[in-house]
């Protein structure tokens, strides 16, 4: 398994030695000029600052402008990801972290006249973990392909998502937390004032995140603070449209009293003690409970469920999808029984809404574990990529599809048996299969090829479709279609809908929204 230290190894050796005629290349951003690396196959600019370091007196408060530089700035070079405890991947050693953290890479196409469209790629890891840096993210394939990949960092957990009292107090506006949101959007400002500088065309920008980076997507499209940042959206399992009844935490007041408690946690009885503690020391804090956004006034006025039955997201064409076996790399599924199936899943999840869990029936053990892996599976990625993409369809094309492939990962990998789980789609759009030295089979190098070239012809165009690739029809009413990628690529109607049904009868209900006479009540 592949080490950071050997990353980062790596990554020295892909700004120097890519190709034999490597040489460096210097482009001028806003706060100073930045020396990176090009090779005929294109060009690279690590760890770009867009914003000052978050230290001191800045911590939880907005991004602030970065301070220029005179010279020329290295950018050969990652960045340390943000602070966080863990990894975001099974399999990874944890990266190196700083809470100077707010930097952004940059990958081009070969030269080119024209401006090229450009992807900026928001990574996943429950807001608690996560690197700009992974290789799995890096964007020189997609960037041969002919567009600009932007991966930026964003501050996680308590440093990036802690509500106070008194941070409430000290905006002036009552607002607290969600400071990795606008981490993102400060980034996504700075690709506005700066990536015509590097060859990219700011109003064809499309932003592209996978779980909790999804999340954020979809929380851009219903924020007002970013709107006008980004003309197209790629969802990849996850999306932030469960009712508020059921993610009560999300609500600044509790917010508030959580992040009150977590201070006690680390000792802290101030704000001032808080900024005062050592960053090391705040990763020791109760820092589960502070790991989310929250309804506030300056990024998320409103849940993005609101804001798109309102009709006032920004608009967006929209890719977006989930995979088959998602809960099979998160769930602990191995010992649940039919004799402890109920108590499992509350001991996991608390009292789920009964008109949920009938939805899922079993009659034996191995049924009980298939009936656990489905029910994780829908509610945590399948309902909200099937509402997210019911809500835009009547206003933008809307692409949306199911992954099905199971990666060769290797039996003494952790990932070992998970098939088409959670964040396996990923070595496939980014077209990265030979970063890693499995048996990767015909059927998942003509896959790669299929779904990077869809990746990049939306990112162009807002519509997937090119051609040489399987016809990707556009997602209508609630059936889909949907496009089944796996071996074979085809179209197909939304599968387990009858189950999906069912989050949409409980969650309508706690909405207070009449059930649709179509679907039987339970």
């Amino acid at each position: 398994m592949r080490t950071w230290a050997l990353l980062a190894l790596t990554a020295a050796l892909v700004a120097t030695t890519a190709c034999a005629a490597a040489e460096p290349i210097v482009k001028r951003t806003e706060s100073g000029r930045v020396r990176g690396v090009a090779t005929a196959a294109g060009a690279s600019f690590l760890g770009v600052p867009y914003a000052a370091p978050p230290l001191a007196d800045l911590r939880w408060r907005p991004p602030q402008p970065v301070r220029p530089w005179r010279g020329v700035r290295d950018a050969t070079r990652f960045a340390p990801a943000c602070m966080q405890k863990g990894v975001s991947m099974p399999g990874e050693d944890p990266p190196a972290i700083s809470e100077d953290c707010l930097y952004l890479n940059i990958w081009t196409p070969p030269r080119r006249t024209g401006k090229a469209p450009v992807l900026v790629w928001i990574y996943g890891g429950g807001y608690a973990n996560g690197s700009a840096a992974m290789p799995l993210y890096w964007g020189d394939a997609l960037a041969r392909r002919g567009v600009v990949v932007v991966s930026l960092s964003y501050r996680l957990g308590p440093f990036g998502f802690m509500a106070h009292p008194e941070l409430a107090a000290e905006s002036g506006m009552g607002a607290a937390g969600n400071y990795g949101l606008m981490d993102q959007v400060e980034a996504l400002r700075w690709v506005q004032r700066n990536i015509a500088g590097f060859g990219g065309d700011p109003n064809q920008v499309t932003i592209a995140g996978q779980s909790a980076g999804a999340m954020a997507v979809s929380v851009m499209m219903a924020s007002p603070a970013a709107k006008g940042l980004f003309q197209r959206a790629i969802g990849q399992s996850g999306g932030l449209f469960e009712p508020l009844q059921l993610a009560a935490n999300y609500r600044l007041e509790r917010a508030m009293q959580e992040g009150v408690e977590y201070a006690t946690s680390v000792g802290a009885s101030s704000l001032r003690d808080l900024r005062a503690l050592p960053a090391e020391k705040l990763l020791e804090g109760r820092a589960r409970t502070v790991n989310h956004p929250v309804i506030e006034p300056r990024v998320l006025p409103r849940a993005p469920y609101e804001v798109f039955t309102a009709g006032q997201q920004n608009d967006a064409a929209l890719l977006l999808g989930y995979n088959a076996d998602e809960a099979r790399s998160l769930a602990n599924y191995r010992g649940v029984t039919a004799a402890n199936f109920a108590d499992r899943l509350r001991a996991a999840w608390g009292p789920l809404p009964s008109g949920i869990v009938r939805a899922y029936p079993f009659t034996d053990d191995e049924g009980a574990r298939t009936a656990r892996l489905e029910l994780e599976r829908d509610l945590r990625f399948g309902w909200d990529m099937w509402a997210w993409a019911r809500l835009e369809q009547s206003r933008r094309p809307v692409f949306m599809y199911r992954f099905t492939q199971s990666p060769p990962f290797p039996g003494a990998s952790p990932r070992a048996g998970w098939g088409p789980s959670h964040f396996a789609e990923l070595w496939y759009m980014f077209d990265h299969l030979d970063q890693e030295a499995w048996t990767w089979s015909p059927d998942d190098r003509r896959l790669a090829a299929a779904m990077s070239s869809y990746w990049v012809n939306f990112v162009r165009t807002g519509d997937p479709n090119g051609a040489g690739l399987p016809a990707w029809p556009r997602f209508a009413g609630d059936d889909g279609p949907v496009l089944v990628l796996g071996s074979p690529i085809a179209a197909a109607s939304l599968p387990d809908k009858t189950k999906l049904e069912a989050f949409d009868r409980v969650y309508g209900a706690l909405r207070g929204v009449p059930a649709r006479s179509d679907q039987p009540a339970h």
